[in-house]
């Protein structure tokens, strides 16, 4: 289903890219949700140090800083292991996308195949990367 017409070169190019859906945007979609999502994992990584700070100085002495030691390890560890898997979730998503663009590549040479010797035989369909 594709249109006759169609730009070459140009910022006509990319538009229509953008309007056909030739191109899927949404890989940079999840570069920014990831920059983001990281940033508020950083922000809650200071509000656990803040949380520290704020034990340890509502008290003066030891038992304070018994309890604001913990708090400031966890909250550190607890930043650490969001990011870790925030970045794996962002790249989950993005494997997805690839594989979207990999099927895309691998029916466009199927169809060049087909279009230049005729039908391509069973055995070569079978083994993609022979």
């Amino acid at each position: 289903m594709s249109p006759q017409r169609r730009p070459v070169i140009g910022e006509e190019s990319r538009v229509w890219n953008l309007l056909s859906l030739e191109h899927l945007m949404t890989r940079s979609v999840v570069h920014i949700v990831y920059w983001c999502g990281l940033g508020l994992v950083i922000l809650g990584g200071f509000g656990a140090i803040g949380a520290a700070v704020g034990i340890a100085l509502r008290e003066p002495g030891l038992m304070s800083l018994f309890a604001a030691i913990p708090t400031l390890i966890g909250g550190v560890l607890v930043m650490a292991i969001l990011a870790v898997v925030w970045r794996s979730f962002c790249e989950f998503y993005v494997v997805i996308f690839r594989i979207s663009d990999d099927l895309r590549a691998l029916r466009r040479g199927y169809e060049a195949e087909a279009s230049a010797g005729g039908a391509p035989s069973r055995e070569a369909s079978s083994r993609p990367f022979a």
